[in-house]
């Protein structure tokens, strides 16, 4: 059976995002020229205004990095990350484990962007990882809402701290509605979002088949996609571990291959805006988010080696998200170092 193209999911959608292929791949186009015209924008007024990146990514760039603690601060995370040779870092933004947070403090945001600029990142290097909480595809009127207005605060959080991508899960059934019901309310939970914030980009993450969760799939997050207006603002973060526990070998040339195929042929490698690096506690298709240590795991080191010779990944965030900290710097020279000459 022939493989999907690009986001022509076999799941139904609602009517409301039932547009015709052609005009669908128009909105694509505008959007992605859209995008493109904004990225040279910003970046040539970062030069003009004497911001010097030296994180820029050049022909061969892989920039690895780590879930950094933004304890006393979100500025704390950014010397954090310089700490343990990070080139790219993600974070949270305000506690994973509570819809409401104070507002970030102004001095604080200045002292973010400070250091940002004095280490050298750049914002497209910078990950904000959602809260927990979040489940833009709820069966539950209430939870939904918190959802959509947590989404929003997120977002705008991200945006008064200069940063371009944000990281999220889709969000889960419950099992107690349809999959194709999440799948529309997410898309436009991510809508929403949108209306109230002006540029930051949302970017949705693989999941793991477990339970009831949405987007273990790559159909599922095409469909999402589908869904989503503004299509310069959306993209994808490709869990390693998450996509293996869900059915993706990658652990053979074959494997990964084949992966990274379907990947451009369901949803299109213009959307691979980020990956989290992670080995397995699980087997192949388990459908359980255990992350391991980078080659202790299921997956092994050889697929890391793939990955950090693939030039299709290069100038993306590549997060580890291993479940020993204290292990990260080592497995940030590790991974560079299965880089060919």
């Amino acid at each position: 059976m022939p493989r999907k193209r690009k986001h022509d999911s076999a799941l139904p959608l609602e009517p409301e995002y039932d547009t015709s292929k052609k005009t669908k791949v128009k909105r694509k186009e505008d959007k992605l020229v859209e995008s493109r015209e904004l990225k040279t924008a910003v970046k040539e007024a970062f030069t003009a205004s004497g911001d010097n990146f030296s994180n820029t990514p050049d022909h061969r760039s892989m920039f690895v990095g780590a879930h950094i603690s933004a304890a006393g601060g979100v500025h704390n995370a950014v010397t954090n990350a310089v700490s343990i040779g990070c080139k790219a870092f993600a974070l949270f933004l305000k506690s994973q484990r509570q819809w409401q947070a104070k507002p970030l403090d102004p001095e604080v945001i200045t002292k973010f962007k400070a250091a940002v600029k004095e280490h050298g990142f750049h914002p497209d290097h910078i990950l904000p990882h959602g809260s927990y909480l979040i489940n833009c595809g709820s069966p539950s009127a209430e939870t939904l809402a918190k959802s959509r207005n947590g989404l929003v605060d997120e977002l705008k959080r991200a945006e008064l701290l200069g940063l371009t991508r944000y990281n999220f899960h889709p969000g889960s059934t419950c099992g107690k509605q349809s999959r194709e019901k999440s799948i529309a309310d997410i898309a436009e939970s991510i809508n929403f979002a949108h209306g109230k914030t002006k540029h930051i980009v949302s970017v949705i993450e693989n999941m793991s088949c477990q339970g009831n969760t949405i987007g273990g799939k790559f159909e599922e997050l095409a469909a999402i996609i589908d869904g989503v207006e503004d299509k310069s603002r959306i993209g994808v973060c490709l869990d390693t571990c998450h996509a293996f526990a869900a059915g993706y070998d990658l652990r053979t040339q074959e494997g990964y291959t084949d992966m990274m195929d379907q990947f451009d042929q369901v949803i299109g490698l213009d959307y691979l805006l980020a990956m989290h690096i992670n080995d397995s506690k699980g087997e192949c298709g388990c459908h359980l988010d255990r992350h391991e240590l980078i080659g202790k795991g299921k997956i092994g080191k050889e697929a890391f080696k793939r990955i950090m010779n693939d030039k299709r990944l290069e100038n993306i965030p590549l997060i580890l998200e291993t479940p020993d900290e204290t292990a990260w710097q080592r497995e940030i020279k590790l991974l560079y170092s299965l880089m060919d000459a």
